[in-house]
């Protein structure tokens, strides 16, 4: 049996996020406040917005300057934890 272990990011580095949840105007903005609260200075031209082909949910696409484990885990609770999100990946 070989023990194979996933290969460890190395911070700081460029990090996409998706996040995904239910369709509503302020959807974008508020993912957008969650993410700047652990990933300060995030580029307007980093964040992507495409709705589902039947406009119920709404996706929300991310690249930040992870800097560490901690940080992604923190960012990651905080979204779920709104309510308002489905999915992060």
């Amino acid at each position: 049996m070989t023990d194979t272990k996933a290969p460890k990011i190395e911070f700081p580095c460029d990090y996409s996020i998706k996040v995904i949840g239910d369709a509503a105007p302020d959807f974008a903005e508020f993912v957008v406040t969650v993410v700047e609260e652990h990933a300060p200075g995030l580029s307007p031209d980093r964040i992507s917005v495409v709705d589902s082909r039947n406009g119920r949910f709404s996706s929300v696409r991310l690249n930040i300057v992870a800097t560490g484990e901690q940080q992604l885990k923190a960012l990651f609770e905080d979204l779920k934890a709104s309510g308002r999100v489905h999915m992060v990946l």
